[in-house]
């Protein structure tokens, strides 16, 4: 099935009333916001509405996985390759969530090319896909969006994958401690707890450090040990824990200031003011 086929069923299967007859009130609708050069409250009133009445359409076709394939098809044409994986399709699926996300960002930049198109003369047309026939403005609008669809997708893609990140580096549930995260970091083995978390700064300061520091820690909250990390980074294992020694000083370092909250179960070692007023 031709990609404007696929959108246009998709559309007929949710809007009411046959497509001729939405092709003449588009076509009347577009002569009118043209008067007012596709500005204004009235253009904002018709941009709502047809966020309204293609949003359960685009949610649906997100759902499927429709849309983000007619992406990938428009983006080959264009010459060059989008690659969505497999485990954000399933998300994408299943998650109400990043449907919502991806599909605001995706429309509100379709909404932005609309109306930059329309402006120059290039938009929508009652007879654009001339002699196979038309589609509906709401079809080519949800064209539109598989065009934008690409940059959306990849926004939200980058933002699963820093949280993921970061949620390894924060990860206090319950057991957490003896696995991956910032307990193990500070070697708290024995240590569990339901749902504490560090201070946000902790990315910030890991940054502050050299990069062969920063690669030791963020290997060892990833889950990998010792021995592993020696190998991946082509170093010692000696020079892994001087790493991660010089790495908690400075964690410390920044909870005596105030940087950074570290729960007191998992205060394994001093910090510097604490070791000061001892010696005091």
């Amino acid at each position: 099935m031709r990609e404007a086929d696929e959108i246009n069923a998709a559309v007929d299967a949710e809007l009411s009333g046959d497509r001729a007859a939405r092709l003449r009130r588009d076509a009347e609708q577009i002569e009118e916001l043209a008067y007012g050069q596709f500005e204004g409250r009235a253009y904002k009133l018709f941009e709502e509405e047809l966020y309204r009445e293609v949003q359960p359409i685009v949610l649906g076709m997100l759902r499927n996985g429709s849309l983000p394939r007619l992406a990938q098809k428009h983006c080959a044409r264009q010459g060059y390759k989008l690659f969505v994986h497999p485990d954000d399709l399933r998300v994408l699926k299943s998650d109400d969530n990043a449907r919502d996300t991806v599909m605001v960002d995706m429309v509100m930049e379709a909404l932005k090319k609309l109306q930059r198109d329309l402006k120059r003369g290039n938009g929508w047309r009652e007879d654009h896909n001339g002699p196979r026939g038309s589609s509906s403005l709401a079809s080519y609008f949800i064209t539109v969006c598989t065009w934008t669809f690409g940059r959306a997708y990849v926004k939200w893609a980058q933002g699963r994958v820093e949280w993921a990140r970061l949620h390894a580096v924060y990860d206090f549930t319950e057991g957490a401690a003896n696995g991956a995260g910032i307990g193990r970091l500070l070697g708290a083995t024995d240590y569990e707890v339901d749902s504490e978390v560090f201070g946000t700064n902790f990315e910030e300061i890991l940054d502050e450090q050299a990069p062969e520091t920063q690669a030791v820690v963020r290997l060892t909250v990833m889950g990998f040990e010792g021995a592993q990390i020696a190998d991946k980074l082509n170093i010692s294992h000696g020079s892994v824990r001087t790493r991660l020694t010089r790495f908690r000083t400075a964690l410390y370092a920044a909870a005596s200031m105030g940087r950074i909250w570290i729960p007191k179960e998992l205060h394994t070692r001093k910090s510097p003011r604490q070791t000061a007023e001892a010696a005091a």
